[in-house]
């Protein structure tokens, strides 16, 4: 008898010594979207700053940045599109391309509301599949012997392994980004150990200022680094954003914001929306021309809740276009469909 009293007591205090500790966090249902109190082992609930950077008040939530002078943060962002063409015979023709873009940002010094930050291009690859066939541009091999690549990777190159200087304030507003110049003639001297003529010189640096400037990076981060309304928003709530599409405004995509939860760190914000399928005829005689077009997205933005700072993006776009052709006797179409993933810092491809 002595023995099983023995026995149990050693039982209970293994029982009592394998009982974790738990933690009681406040989450919103994803079924019911109601807010719910339910408890979770405390080792994985993640420490939240006092004063986070993501915060409420009176159930409202914004979003500022507490970034640490030294840190350095990662933005890398990655598109990867897959592609599928039938033709009128119902042949189809597949491929896939990469975009991988690497940078980070350290935190220089940080004035009043202002930080002071390096923006470091760390690098850049580019790879295409067609047929059986991949060709790639990695900033971190060697050139590609394929004569038309080598262009791509020079310009790459000579981008790769620059800083610009970045001015922010703590709400996410990009005031000033500098230090374009020394790159444009970094790329001009690359380009020029290919190209001789001064006038196609000139006109691939003047082809680079167009997408590679000031106004396009700070369109960039604003889109990257801040999506919660500078009001703030509740748990639940709707956001919309829309922007143009084409150079003449004609086609808006329509992105759609949820916040979806803020806790344990993180702060969550689902994203839908897209174009409208849209079709335009014109009819020439008896041969019409019909074009319809489609686009549909869908995911999740994560951030920090401590620092503000971008975690992860993971957003699915679909786009769908079917271009038909008839003269009321046949009918023939060439469909396009294109899936894309858009990350940034992803953590798996």
């Amino acid at each position: 008898m002595k023995n099983i009293a023995a026995l149990m007591l050693i039982s209970s205090i293994a029982l009592v010594s394998c009982k974790k500790e738990t933690k009681t966090i406040t989450k919103v249902d994803p079924k019911t979207g109601k807010t719910v109190t339910v408890e979770v082992p405390a080792d994985s609930v993640a420490k939240v700053a006092e004063n986070p950077a993501i915060k409420d008040s009176l159930g409202i939530y914004t979003q500022t940045f507490k970034l640490e002078k030294g840190k350095t943060y990662p933005l890398t962002t990655y598109q990867r599109d897959t592609k599928t063409m039938t033709d009128p015979q119902g042949k189809t023709i597949n491929g896939t391309s990469e975009a991988t873009d690497e940078m980070n940002f350290t935190v220089n010094d940080i004035k009043g509301n202002v930080y002071d930050l390096t923006l470091n291009l760390v690098g850049k690859r580019n790879s295409q599949t067609a047929q059986g066939k991949t060709v790639i541009v990695d900033t971190k091999l060697a050139i590609p012997k394929e004569d038309d690549l080598k262009m791509i990777w020079n310009i790459n190159k000579a981008l790769t392994g620059n800083k610009l200087n970045m001015k922010m304030d703590t709400k996410g507003n990009v005031i000033s980004i500098t230090g374009f110049d020394a790159i444009y003639a970094k790329v001009s001297k690359a380009v020029g150990t290919l190209v001789k003529e001064a006038n196609q010189r000139e006109s691939v640096v003047a082809s680079l200022k167009e997408s590679f400037n000031e106004k396009v990076l700070k369109d960039q981060f604003s889109k990257n680094l801040t999506i919660i309304p500078k009001k703030g928003a509740k748990i639940g709530e709707k956001w919309t954003n829309t922007e143009n599409a084409d150079p003449t405004g004609s086609i808006k995509v329509t992105s759609n914001y949820v916040l979806k939860s803020v806790g344990n760190g993180v702060a969550e914000i689902s994203v839908t929306g897209g174009i409208p399928k849209k079709t335009e005829k014109k009819a020439q005689g008896p041969i019409t021309h019909s074009m319809s077009s489609e686009l549909v997205q869908n995911g999740t933005v994560k951030f920090d809740q401590n620092t503000g700072w971008i975690t992860n993006q993971n957003i699915t776009v679909k786009t769908t276009q079917i271009e038909t052709i008839s003269d009321g006797k046949q009918t023939q179409s060439m469909k396009s469909v294109s899936n894309s993933s858009v990350m940034v810092n992803p953590s798996a491809k």
